[in-house]
């Protein structure tokens, strides 16, 4: 998608920062916008954005409402969101006006009942890429088995994620990689695209 603008939504503050610093540092000009910024940073940030001054934006969802850009060719979801509703709003944010637009998500493994609870929303399963490097079979498995009902979801305790916020923990025990957000050799694999 040359020339467009790309949206990186975050769940939370901290990971938005870590992940522009970690896509500055890869050789992608980024900027952050989320709720401890503040009007002014936002507004600056916005600005050169549209400007395609730095052509990515890294953003929560509640800094995000109302952002109205176009030429957004890409939107991906670093984090899911745990509000189904927000994929929709997310995803919206792309491909406006009849233009053309992605978005890719990319799901952990204490994310799938995210994804279940986002699939019942849009009344579709989200269409799968298995055959990238970051692919985990046992996870696209573990998905299936779930959605076709032979097997439970991880149950939520309380309300609180397992490990919670941006420091989460996957199947391989490590924390959530900020510092490779060019995708090499990261844990995380694209739900869609």
């Amino acid at each position: 998608m040359e020339g467009k603008l790309t949206i990186v939504f975050s769940r939370t503050k901290h990971g938005a920062n870590k992940l522009a610093k970690s896509l500055c540092a890869a050789g992608f000009p980024a900027d952050a916008i989320h709720g401890n910024k503040s009007q002014a940073q936002r507004e600056k940030a916005l600005e050169r954005f549209k400007k395609g001054l730095t052509p990515v934006l890294v953003a929560t969802d509640v800094a995000a409402r109302g952002v109205d850009v176009k030429d957004v060719g890409l939107v991906v979801n670093f984090d899911l969101p745990n509000e189904p509703e927000a994929y929709v709003h997310r995803i919206g944010r792309t491909g406006r006006a009849g233009a053309d637009g992605r978005a890719v998500s990319f799901c952990a493994d204490d994310e799938l009942e995210y994804l279940r609870e986002i699939e019942k929303i849009i009344k579709m399963p989200v269409p799968r890429w298995d055959d990238h490097p970051w692919h985990l079979e046992a996870l696209a498995e573990r998905h299936l088995r779930i959605k076709t009902g032979g097997g439970k979801a991880p149950q939520s305790q309380g309300g609180r994620r397992q490990g919670g916020g941006g420091n989460r923990r996957g199947n391989n025990g490590g924390t959530r990689d900020y510092s490779n957000a060019s995708g090499r050799q990261n844990r995380r694999g694209p739900a869609s695209r």
